[in-house]
């Protein structure tokens, strides 16, 4: 998901994401999300969270339009930007 703060009377965009993705044991699944942005609008920073036990959640990845990726340690290695560019499409690539 792509949190955002906007002030009141602020148009924003729309986050796309799947509300079930299928996934097959020992093959690579993309986990989609797009932001539709409106006119000057730009993605900073999407988050990806895994949701634990009791509702807790554990970040799995940053991806920041300046600062590049950033894998947490369980997840190195395994988790990729599906697609170069612009944040919009913030979709990930889980491996394995």
């Amino acid at each position: 998901a792509v949190p955002c703060w906007l002030p009141t009377g602020c148009r924003a965009g729309v986050v796309e994401v799947e509300r079930s993705v299928t996934a097959v044991l020992g093959q690579d699944v993309v986990l989609p999300c797009r932001y539709r942005a409106q006119e000057r609008e730009q993605v900073e920073q999407v988050t990806w969270l895994k949701r634990g036990p009791a509702g807790r959640s554990a970040e799995v990845a940053v991806l920041h339009r300046q600062h590049g990726e950033h894998v947490q340690e369980p997840y190195a290695g395994r988790v990729l930007r599906r697609a170069a560019g612009a944040l919009e499409d913030g979709a990930i690539v889980l491996r394995n």
